[in-house]
């Protein structure tokens, strides 16, 4: 399937249990369509910190809702479910970008 033209921030700043405020870029990701379900893309992304650190973000898009983004691909706010054999079809193409 031909996913959409997802434009992600490419940078951005997060806020750790200590209260301070870091900043990052997005390095790599991969996407993958979500098997039963058009509207949802999930997101794997190879984040770096300021500092060097390096963290891997779960994330997904889906079709807005809400009047204000009704129709246009928005990141979701809450845990991501997926479905088992795409969390493994995700992985691998993390593993061929070589995320991980």
């Amino acid at each position: 399937m031909n996913l959409p033209e997802l434009k992600p921030k490419r940078s951005g700043k997060v806020t750790d249990i200590n209260g301070i405020r870091k900043g990052f870029t997005i390095d790599k990701q991969v996407e993958l369509s979500q098997s039963d379900n058009p509207e949802k893309i999930f997101v794997l992304q190879e984040i770096v910190f300021e500092d060097g650190k390096k963290e891997i973000r779960i994330g997904y898009y889906i079709i807005g809702k809400k009047p204000k983004m009704r129709g246009k691909w928005v990141w979701g706010q809450y845990c991501p479910m997926i479905p088992r054999q795409d969390f493994e079809e995700l992985i691998k193409l993390a593993k061929k970008k070589r995320i991980l």
